[in-house]
């Protein structure tokens, strides 16, 4: 099959790449890329007015499969992945039973790649059973296919575990993803500790919790001298010390999600259980924080943190709901709107937050419009207005608290090794 984007503005942080170009598709790959490229045998698809990048990356998604498939499943979520415009995504290790072993690694690659949408690439848990006790076989379950190791939302608390970790990662060069909070400090917390946590009446999350561990982890990683991930940042004193840390030279990446680039903990007032997460909302302060963050690469990624969950799950007091909203269908859509419509971020590096990043961060062959690269592409309709409606998502949950909001920009075409998997809204 061979296929042309015509006219599209074509932007590849990768080659330094902004310009309106034709794309030669063929037999999976990118065949060529110029102006007025032309092939009797292809099949021609008008871009003008678009932007065609590379094939959008979420390195932090929850697919809920094996264990909790009434929330989610790998079926659903690679719809929920092409809709909003994702050619790959990275799973969480907390399913039932954990990702601690390689059968359930090969039966979550097994599972994505028989569903033939997006790339499906597992994050295997650091330690067994995620109980941060002993590590797991590192190098079984990295060569059964896992990309990196987490334990998710369960931080491993023991230092001398997660030292032992990083010298079993160092080998391999595959970071560790590292949800940052110091459980004993956030016991029965559900919301960020301020002001308002206390007019509402609900326990509050210091963001030092967060903070303290940020800085154990990076000065872990760095005695051992093998790379880390910070996942979700959410505060202040968190980007503070990852930007130190990179001008030390130490081996840090880091992502956010737009929920805390978008909200603060002023969205909790009504009680609203969908603004109910792990990190919290912060403040206006750490928002603003963040923002300086992803606009002087402190933070390398805008990761989803897809987190999708049933409405016995979410439809209770706040103290006994869930943590976590969905964010496949909505992410792109506001960091255009947050970010770069308001000039936080340029479109080429927003693109580079969303695809590159994650690409380096994982170690993927992918994030690039490279000559010969694999042909995942994912082509924007930044123009386009919409209010998000929940009821309209592909993926099983609709725990989201943006329904109703007003965005510009969303996904118009994902194209996954050279074919096209969705294009305006549909699955194909």
């Amino acid at each position: 099959m061979k296929l042309i984007l015509s006219a599209g503005r074509v932007i590849d942080p990768a080659n330094k790449l902004n310009d309106i170009l034709d794309i030669l598709i063929e037999d999976g790959k990118i065949k060529k890329i110029g102006k007025g490229i032309k092939d009797k045998d292809a099949e021609v698809i008008s871009v003008k007015g678009k932007v065609v990048a590379p094939g959008l990356i979420d390195m932090h998604v929850h697919l809920r499969e094996p264990g909790f498939e009434y929330k989610e499943t790998i079926a659903t979520g690679v719809r929920a992945a092409v809709k909003g415009g994702f050619t790959s995504v990275a799973c969480m290790p907390n399913t039932e039973p954990v990702m601690d072993n390689t059968a359930v690694v090969e039966l979550v690659i097994s599972k994505g790649k028989k569903e033939n949408l997006a790339n499906v690439y597992p994050i295997a848990s650091v330690s067994k059973y995620a109980k941060g006790e002993e590590i797991s076989d590192i190098g079984m379950l990295i060569k059964s296919g896992a990309v990196a190791l987490s334990d998710d939302a369960a931080p491993v608390m023991n230092a001398e575990v997660m030292r032992r970790a990083f010298e079993y990662t160092k080998q391999f060069k595959v970071p560790i993803i590292t949800h940052c909070e110091d459980k004993n400090m956030t016991v029965d917390g559900v919301m960020n500790e301020s002001f308002i946590s206390t007019v509402l009446g609900l326990r509050g999350m210091a963001s030092v919790a967060e903070s303290i561990m940020v800085y154990r982890n990076i000065a872990l990683a760095n005695y051992i001298g093998a790379p880390v991930h910070i996942a979700h940042v959410s505060c202040k004193e968190s980007v503070d010390i990852i930007r130190w840390a990179k001008k030390q030279g130490i081996n840090v990446t880091a992502e956010t999600a737009p929920h805390y680039f978008c909200l603060t903990d002023e969205a909790v007032k009504n009680y609203e259980t969908n603004t109910k997460m792990n990190p919290p909302l912060r403040t206006a302060e750490d928002v603003a924080a963040l923002k300086a963050g992803l606009k002087d690469d402190t933070i390398d990624c805008i990761a989803s943190d897809h987190a999708p969950h049933g409405r016995t799950d979410k439809e209770l007091e706040f103290n006994y709901a869930a943590f976590g909203i969905v964010g496949l269908e909505t992410m792109l859509s506001l960091t255009l709107t947050e970010l770069v419509n308001k000039k936080v971020l340029t479109i080429d590096k927003a693109i580079e937050k969303l695809s590159l990043s994650p690409a380096k961060a994982l170690r993927l062959d992918r994030g690039t419009l490279t000559i010969g690269a694999v042909a995942d592409i994912t082509v924007i309709e930044t123009g386009k207005e919409y209010s998000i409606d929940v009821s309209k998502f592909e993926s099983k949950s609709k725990n989201s608290p943006f329904n109703g909001r007003d965005v510009k920009g969303e996904a118009f075409m994902t194209i996954v090794g050279g074919n096209i998997k969705m294009k305006e809204g549909k699955i194909l």
